[in-house]
């Protein structure tokens, strides 16, 4: 097994466009599902798979964030324009050792092994990134098909069964090689599908997606707090 990293982007500067009303005076990671916010749930499942460093990117409504996160030990950048994923992790480069680290969506909730070790036990040689991923039906509050295709000798392609997690190990130097400021990490994977270093891991538990205001009570119903 290759070195994991044990540093986390933690994305939470998007404007929750799905969410509303109720993020209309609250950043969609700060939205509780029984009892704890997102961003929380998010920070501890981290911590306990083993991460020590981690890094918050804020935009709508940031203030509010970065005031929940007063007392913890992470660190935050206030991105004064939108940067989407990718540019919000290269504008955030200076705050990592490298040379990959985890990256993570605050919107979902989980019920089984903790996502974070699971692509742990995955990170091998060659691997460019590394997308935790799982069959359309192990996943909630999600319509629609898969994001991947996974062949035998573990090939990625475009469209499929897989569902993408939010949860991710991926090389910096990858991310670093779009020149654009503001870009989708969806951009990097295509670069890598084409070189074959694009790869995924499986995750056995269920997954909700907290990405409209009815399924907060779906992630509620699955939210199982042992994580192993």
């Amino acid at each position: 097994m290759r070195k994991p990293p044990h540093e986390l982007m933690l994305f939470a500067a998007g404007f929750g466009s799905r969410m509303q009303p109720l993020t209309a005076d609250l950043p969609k990671p700060l939205i509780s599902v029984a009892g704890r916010s997102l961003l929380d749930r998010t920070l501890e499942l981290a911590w306990a798979g083993g991460i020590s460093k981690i890094v918050v990117n804020t935009h709508y409504l940031g203030h509010k964030i970065r005031d929940s996160l007063k007392n913890k030990p992470v660190t935050v950048v206030h991105e004064k324009k939108i940067l989407n994923t990718g540019g919000g992790l290269k504008n955030a480069r200076s705050h990592f050792e490298g040379p990959a680290v985890f990256t993570s969506n605050g919107d979902a909730v989980w019920s089984g092994p903790n996502p974070f070790k699971v692509l742990t036990q995955h990170w091998q040689d060659g691997c460019e990134a590394l997308l935790l991923c799982a069959s359309v039906g192990q996943v909630h509050g999600r319509a629609g098909p898969g994001d991947f295709s996974v062949t035998e000798d573990g090939t990625v392609t475009r469209g499929g069964d897989w569902v993408y997690l939010g949860v991710q190990i991926i090389q910096l130097g990858a991310v670093e090689s779009i020149a654009a400021e503001a870009y989708s990490l969806n951009l990097v994977w295509d670069q890598l599908i084409a070189r074959g270093t694009l790869r995924t891991a499986i995750y056995t538990g269920q997954w909700c997606d907290i990405g409209r205001p009815e399924n907060i009570a779906l992630g509620a119903g699955i939210v199982d707090s042992q994580h192993v």
